[in-house]
């Protein structure tokens, strides 16, 4: 069996494909099924173009993508399956009906509200050709949708029958229980990328106001952006990289994951907060979509809504070290019997088989 993947990215270059499909890719291999990769950015000039600012190195970008995806779409008939992650194609549908017109079976999967518009302030007047909507329409397109949580698959049921939920997972293959150490400070740890720092901002009043309460017992760490910076915080954001990313974590004792109210981070599948209870780390998350059902306050991290909860739970967890170790295993319990590769796995072969 041959499997086309297309996907916006190359291996290892993108957080979200990693924890949907990468990961599984040896696992299917494995059981007879080769997978192919078609990424539309297929080199790191091409990342740097696409997500600066500049127009005409975006058109070139977007030209080569076109070219590309073209060519993908035209041996389709080679593979028994194609799966699509998000979209085909930056703009419209054209791929995705293309195929079914050419008869391909075609796996849909997504992991956020994708049917909404969240605007990326690096494409400036290319936002204006996104059309969310388009999700609907490959929904139906497809023989099969798979999607990260209920939320997502409520919305996807609408346009096809045949959906199925696999949570995003954490591969215990890279991740291990991290060692407790006492070394004086704690660090709150965050990590995401340059188009989910809002996110991170809004808890900067309850960050401000633990700096104040703890000075130097505390110290901040952000992963993701590393054009980001908070001095009053003394925060420099560093790169995430696929290398060191479970060293880079293991420094965080405290985990969070704050984030707003409202239809786009309804559809989040937690993984954040995933990353950081796979370590052992202490996870704090905000009370939106699937955190929820992850997390279980005060038995295995805290929910905090609030600014004063945030400010309250933060310091329980930077006053007591017991407290941080017994949450961090607790968490990492519960990622490790619902939110693993392993116990996934079957289900991920099952999908491309049937």
């Amino acid at each position: 069996m041959k499997a086309l993947f297309l996907v916006l990215h190359r291996k290892d270059r993108s957080p979200g494909q990693r924890y949907r499909h990468e990961q599984y890719i040896s696992f299917l291999e494995e059981n007879g099924i080769e997978c192919v990769f078609s990424p539309l950015l297929s080199t790191s000039k091409e990342d740097v173009a696409f997500y600066g600012q500049k127009i005409f190195p975006k058109i070139y970008v977007g030209l080569k993508a076109l070219w590309r995806r073209f060519r993908s779409v035209l041996d389709a008939k080679k593979y028994d399956v194609v799966y699509i992650y998000r979209d085909a194609f930056f703009f419209g549908t054209f791929f995705e009906k293309w195929l079914k017109r050419r008869s391909a079976k075609i796996l849909y999967d997504f992991d956020d509200a994708i049917w909404l518009m969240d605007k990326n302030a690096n494409q400036g007047i290319f936002n204006r050709l996104k059309n969310p909507q388009k999700t609907a329409t490959i929904c139906a397109l497809a023989d099969t949708v798979i999607v990260g949580n209920e939320y997502l698959k409520r919305y996807a049921v609408r346009f096809n029958s045949n959906v199925r939920i696999i949570p995003s997972t954490i591969d215990f293959a890279r991740y291990n229980l991290k060692t407790p150490d006492s070394k004086g400070t704690v660090c709150i740890g965050w990590t995401g990328s340059f188009s989910t720092i809002k996110h991170f901002e809004t808890i900067i009043p309850a960050l401000t106001e633990i700096k104040k309460k703890y000075a130097n017992q505390v110290y901040f760490k952000l992963i993701g952006d590393p054009k980001y910076h908070n001095e009053p915080l003394s925060i420099r954001g560093i790169p995430w990289n696929a290398d060191r990313e479970v060293e880079d974590l293991s420094e965080v004792d405290i985990g969070i994951m704050p984030l707003p109210e409202n239809d786009w981070t309804r559809g989040k599948c937690g993984m954040k907060g995933l990353q950081y209870m796979a370590l052992g780390i202490a996870t704090i998350m905000s009370p939106v979509g699937v955190n929820k059902e992850i997390i279980c306050d005060g038995e295995n991290g805290f929910l905090a809504s609030s600014l004063k909860e945030w400010i309250e739970k933060l310091s329980l967890l930077i006053e007591d070290e017991a407290l941080r170790n017994q949450l961090g295993q607790a968490g990492f319990n519960t990622v490790k019997t619902h939110f693993s590769v392993e116990g996934n796995r079957e289900k991920w072969l099952a999908a491309f088989l049937e």
